[in-house]
């Protein structure tokens, strides 16, 4: 009988294998086949793989991008996998779940009794328990051993005097032992269960639990041991995989080579442009004229500035950051959400004046309000910024009449209403300038660092502080691994885009 749930993450590294991490979403289950699949980059003709290659290049896949997540995603952890009870796959796995069971109690039922399925159940549960051990914990270990021996166990079914009940119980003991205290709750409530087979499946949810305890721990122990050779690992994997598929880095090329058509290329939105001239984190110059020449740096950060402007149905994304693709688009989202919320407290704080503005908690309320209306911005911005305008007018409203400051009159309140609806349109005055300074703000924290940027944080921009500080954190650290990961390689391309004489 194959196992009824298969092991997550094997307690040695290097048989893990693409489960081993938090349900993916179907976007993130494509990413991670992305590095193989035929349709990544249209114009490719990848070398074709045997079914056997194909397989090992998905494994090595997904080693590298559990490794990845660990160092990368301080909040990665394991939690329970639960299929959709309408879905092809929830029904499937009920079905079979159902036989099994079904099976063990016609089994137990029969006469004389058939330990068939209750031996196999028996024998995977004694693997449980024993990989839940720590190195050192040797008295468990014989205990449990001599519980559940299976040859000794054999031979009781052989003669029809397997104990169900009673092993039943030895098990609960030694998982009372094992687990940890957010478990506790759940075998007491064994404890009480009467029926064997019943028994033994919540025996086995609740080991599924422990096994997920032991990987999160597992997780945690190692994971300053990967942030210490997660960069060579990491390069090495990709390694790999580029020396299976040589074509591996062709979108990577084609998105390096934009960059540094970016930078070379004046646009409205250069550092230079009078609407973010006085902004006081401005970086130097990078697109000033085309007399400027890029340095293989400046095209790098540009490339990863562009990723952050990203069509989502552009396929074309580069290899080297697959891995991250999903991570960047909630930043894309974020930055977005930020544009709209900073627009928002800037107009509203031009009609309010200084007194409203100096109170945090006035400003934190303005924040939660226009958070929860425009979570629906995307799909909806004139009607979500038509409640925000109505609602932030009446804060307004409301706090200056609370600390007898004079109201606005009917037209200023018309004006805050119409400005701040305006902000829907993407051509919005306010939005556009918001959206640049956050932008060059990002680019500022690449080129300079946090800590120098944070002290010399641009105007406008400070009432996002702690929101604008916490995106640039999470943007700053992915990259500059991205960066120590794959140099050897985006040196080697860019030599190719920028001439040796200019680099």
């Amino acid at each position: 009988m194959p196992k009824i749930e298969e092991t997550v993450l094997q307690n040695d590294s290097s048989e893990a294998e693409g489960e081993a991490h938090k349900p993916e979403t179907p976007e993130q289950s494509q990413e991670n086949k992305s590095f193989c699949s035929e349709d990544h980059c249209p114009e490719r003709q990848p070398e074709v793989l045997s079914v056997t290659e194909l397989i090992e290049t998905i494994n090595e896949v997904s080693k590298l991008s559990i490794a990845h997540e660990i160092v990368v995603n301080q909040d990665f952890y394991m939690e329970e996998s639960v299929l959709a009870p309408n879905s092809l796959e929830g029904r499937f796995v009920e079905t079979m779940y159902k036989a099994f069971w079904d099976r063990l109690k016609d089994q137990l039922l029969s006469t004389p009794p058939d330990f068939t399925c209750a031996l196999e159940l028996l024998k995977e549960v004694k693997e449980i328990l024993l990989s839940l051990l720590l190195p050192r914990q040797n008295r468990l270990r014989n205990e449990i051993e001599k519980a559940l021996d299976m040859d000794l166990l054999k031979q009781e079914a052989e003669h029809g005097a397997l104990d169900v009940a009673h092993l039943s119980n030895c098990i609960l003991s030694l998982m009372t032992l094992l687990c940890a205290p957010v478990r506790d709750e759940a075998v007491r409530k064994l404890e009480s269960i009467t029926d064997p087979v019943q028994l033994l499946r919540g025996i086995f949810h609740v080991l599924g639990l422990m096994k997920m305890d032991m990987v999160n721990y597992t997780i945690r122990s190692l994971r300053p041991y990967l942030k210490e050779h997660s960069i060579q690992y990491e390069r090495a994997k990709f390694q790999e995989l580029l020396d299976k598929q040589p074509n591996l880095l062709d979108c990577t090329t084609k998105w390096l080579t934009k960059a540094a058509t970016d930078i070379t290329t004046p646009s409205s939105s250069s550092p230079d442009s009078p609407s973010s001239s006085s902004m006081a984190c401005s970086p130097p110059n990078w697109a000033a004229n085309n007399s400027e020449l890029p340095t293989p740096t400046m095209v790098l950060y540009q490339g990863y500035l562009n990723l952050l402007l990203w069509d989502p149905d552009n396929e074309e994304f580069p290899e080297t950051l697959l891995m991250d693709r999903i991570r960047l688009q909630e930043m894309e989202s974020q930055l977005h959400q930020l544009t709209i919320l900073a627009s928002v407290l800037l107009v509203a704080r031009s009609f309010s004046g200084y007194v409203l503005f100096s109170s945090p908690e006035f400003v934190d309320k303005l924040k939660c309000i226009t958070k929860a209306l425009t979570e629906e911005f995307n799909s909806r911005p004139e009607e979500a910024m038509l409640s925000v305008s109505e609602q932030v007018s009446q804060e307004i409203h409301q706090g200056l009449k609370d600390r007898d400051l004079t109201v606005l009159s009917s037209k200023n309140t018309a004006s805050l209403i119409g400005q701040l609806q305006n902000i829907a349109k993407k051509e919005n005055c306010v939005r556009s300038i918001i959206d640049q300074r956050i932008r060059l703000f990002l680019k500022c924290c690449l080129v300079r660092g946090m800590q120098e940027s944070l002290l010399d944080f641009p105007g406008g921009l400070i009432l996002i502080k702690g929101e604008l500080a916490e995106l640039g954190w999470k943007f700053v650290n992915l990259m500059h691994h991205n960066q120590q990961v794959f140099t050897p390689y985006y040196a080697e391309i860019l030599k190719s885009i920028i001439p040796p004489t200019q680099a």
